[in-house]
């Protein structure tokens, strides 16, 4: 690691394929699902376990984050407002996944509805995180 803050390689890698491939899959899935695009390919069991499995080594990833990354990018106040923004749209994402799964049929579509836009939010936040970093490294 040459600069404070600098995730591995590894862990970029991990973090950055985990969550690229949960976003894909989701929108994939809310395509196919939702918006009946593709729905023989996109909106299947599959896309959606795919979708499933990747969120959690997603978590894992935020995980691997979290203890250094989070506390560094606080101390130096740098990129602050799109890195709490993603933890909270995280969360907000990880509850709403547990819900759809173990959660009361009753609210079933209310959270469905909370999840997708959600993730959609987080993708753009996500997205707009890595600009902000290869900014940073690479200035015009």
């Amino acid at each position: 690691m040459s600069r404070l803050g600098k995730m591995a390689s590894w862990q970029k890698y991990f973090v950055l394929t985990g969550m690229l491939i949960c976003s894909s899959s989701g929108i994939a899935y809310l395509l196919g699902s939702q918006f009946s695009l593709q729905k023989e390919w996109l909106g299947t069991h599959s896309v959606l376990s795919v979708h499933g499995i990747t969120a959690i080594i997603a978590t894992l990833a935020l995980g691997s984050v979290l203890p250094f990354h989070l506390k560094v990018g606080l101390k130096a106040n740098r990129k602050v407002i799109s890195g709490i923004s993603q933890l909270i749209v995280l969360s907000i994402l990880t509850i709403s996944g547990a819900l759809l799964y173990y959660g009361p049929a009753s609210i079933r579509d209310d959270i469905i509805l909370i999840h997708w836009l959600t993730g959609l939010l987080f993708f753009s936040l996500f997205t707009f995180h890595g600009v902000l970093a290869q900014r940073r490294l690479h200035p015009s």
